[in-house]
């Protein structure tokens, strides 16, 4: 984990715009600064988690989904019809082993989001599944 800063960098942020730009802005400003620094920091701490597995997260989710497909018997090893050099895409039994114990490693380590609690976790899901929602995510 990196050193622990000696302020607080987005309230930092926020005095700075208030002191230059629209203060009725500074609210939008740190919430999407907050995030993009949550972001950062969990992955951080993923990468962190799943350095062991020799993963990064984006690499853990699409191993992950890669899993999921075989698992739903979607997924599994066909050459190409016309091109001799492309393979469509097979989980090998070392990456299921991977992608198992490195699930494991998030699940014990709560995904890396302490010290929230289980309520705040969900407060912040719902706070931007309306975000999400809004933008034209998924339906609603």
């Amino acid at each position: 984990m990196s050193a622990q800063l000696p302020f607080d960098p987005i309230e930092e942020a926020r005095r700075h715009w208030d002191q230059r730009w629209d203060r009725t802005a500074g609210g939008e400003m740190v919430a999407v600064t907050s995030i993009m620094r949550v972001h950062q920091i969990l992955t951080g701490r993923l990468n962190e988690l799943l350095e062991p597995f020799e993963l990064t997260f984006p690499r853990y989710e699409a191993l992950m989904l890669l899993h999921g497909l075989e698992h739903s018997g979607l997924v599994r090893r066909v050459p190409h019809e016309s091109d001799r050099r492309a393979v469509l895409a097979e989980i090998l039994p070392a990456g299921r082993t991977v992608a198992e114990s490195a699930t494991e490693a998030l699940n014990e380590a709560g995904f890396a989001t302490e010290p929230l609690s289980a309520p705040e976790l969900s407060s912040v899901a719902s706070v931007l599944r309306t975000l999400r929602l809004g933008a034209g995510d998924f339906p609603g």
